[in-house]
């Protein structure tokens, strides 16, 4: 599951991969947010990432595959 993290004044994303399902990830999403306590997930290499809940800009929960192709005439 790809989660992608918006944060606040800052340009870049945060793109996490997760083992989690996507119903997972939002639930602890939303209870983080709503508790404002810190964002804190594990990435499917065991890395822990932690983002405060009032710096998180929008948060994108979706497991789309990659487009990787080449284009001929």
């Amino acid at each position: 599951m790809e989660i992608t993290i918006g944060v606040q004044n800052v340009a870049r994303e945060l793109v996490v991969e997760t083992d989690q399902t996507a119903d997972d990830a939002a639930k602890a999403i939303r209870k983080a947010l709503d508790a404002g306590q810190a964002l804190e997930l594990t990435d499917t290499r065991g890395r822990r990432i932690i983002v405060p809940a009032g710096t998180v800009g929008y948060v994108e929960i979706g497991d789309e595959a990659r487009k990787v192709g080449f284009h001929t005439l």
